[in-house]
């Protein structure tokens, strides 16, 4: 009988990256995509060796991370940077590299034991961005599923990231040309809130900037107020 293994996410880059992949992984892969199909009776039924969680924006009821061997991939070199938002954290502190860490869950948010941690670019869009790590998070999978590491305890000073709001992609009102571009493509991914000015009754979206000659170019949407 084949092993079993459940991937829950919801994001598009993650689902994409699991549909292209999914005819040459070992075993049996199973997709999750909303919360209610993570029921703790049909888990019980199937099994699986792991339930890996690449994205997921809700939190898993206990009964299910004590049951099962539940593995989040956290976007930081933790216990540096637990908490929401890794992405745009990491970026608003000029980082330009860090580390994908998959970690066991437990009831304490992103302090579980790691089994691994791979490097990962923050260069390019947040679309970019997470593509890649939605690639590298299969990768971790796949050598998690043939050789069953050991989690280890984390180890090093606690940083806490703290999730960011909607209200709080609002352009600063000066920065350098870096810094603003930076603010612009940390926020420049299919369902996050966009980098945005308002004006008068309009509202302008960023996305696509970039920094040429000391200025930061970058595509605008304007939308009126009261309708995004």
């Amino acid at each position: 009988m084949k092993t079993t293994y459940m991937v829950c996410a919801t994001k598009p880059w993650n689902i994409t990256a699991f549909e292209r992949r999914l005819p040459s992984l070992k075993g049996s892969w199973q997709l999750i995509s909303h919360p209610k199909q993570l029921d703790e009776e049909n888990l019980r039924r199937i099994n699986p060796r792991y339930i890996f969680f690449p994205h997921w924006s809700w939190k898993v009821p206990p009964g299910i991370f004590r049951q099962f061997e539940c593995v989040c991939f956290h976007m930081t070199d933790v216990p540096f940077g637990r908490g929401g938002s890794p992405l745009q954290n990491l970026i608003l502190r000029g980082l330009k590299q860090t580390k994908v860490s998959a970690l066991r869950m437990t009831d304490e948010m992103d302090a579980g034991p790691v089994y691994m941690k791979e490097p990962l670019s923050l260069s390019g869009r947040a679309q970019e961005i997470f593509e890649r790590c939605a690639e590298l998070a299969l990768d971790m999978a796949e050598q998690m599923a043939e050789q069953c590491p050991e989690p280890v305890p984390q180890t090093g000073e606690v940083i806490t990231f703290s999730r960011r709001t909607p209200a709080m992609s609002r352009l600063p009102d000066s920065a350098e040309p870096e810094l603003l571009h930076d603010f612009i493509r940390m926020l420049d991914a299919d369902t996050y809130p966009p980098a945005f000015i308002e004006q008068g009754n309009w509202r302008i979206e960023f996305s696509r900037s970039r920094v040429t000659d000391g200025k930061v170019v970058a595509e605008a949407r304007f939308i009126p107020r009261g309708t995004a």
